[in-house]
């Protein structure tokens, strides 16, 4: 007899892609992801689609112990991002 174990499908939205290229993340996905107005994202593509990572303090500190540099690497990531809000509020 074999057993079915049930999985929850990941959250999915829909969003419709502009002339420009541009799309919306629905604000339910954007407060869960902490996705605020300037925050930056990193496009992955993958075989079958893109994935979208926001670039928050959090992923920086996931990246810096992943390649162990001790959070040099997310505190210069960091203050490059403080930098370029800096220039955008100028």
């Amino acid at each position: 007899m074999r057993h079915l174990v049930s999985v929850n499908p990941p959250a999915a939205e829909t969003s419709v892609v502009t002339i420009k290229g541009q799309i919306v993340i629905p604000a339910r996905m954007r407060r869960k992801m902490g996705i605020k107005q300037g925050t930056k994202v990193c496009l992955v593509a993958q075989e079958d689609g893109i994935v979208i990572k926001p670039l928050t303090k959090e992923y920086f500190e996931k990246m810096a112990g992943i390649l162990n540099t001790g959070g040099s690497l997310s505190r210069k990531l960091l203050e490059e991002r403080r930098k370029d809000k800096e220039k955008e509020n100028a």
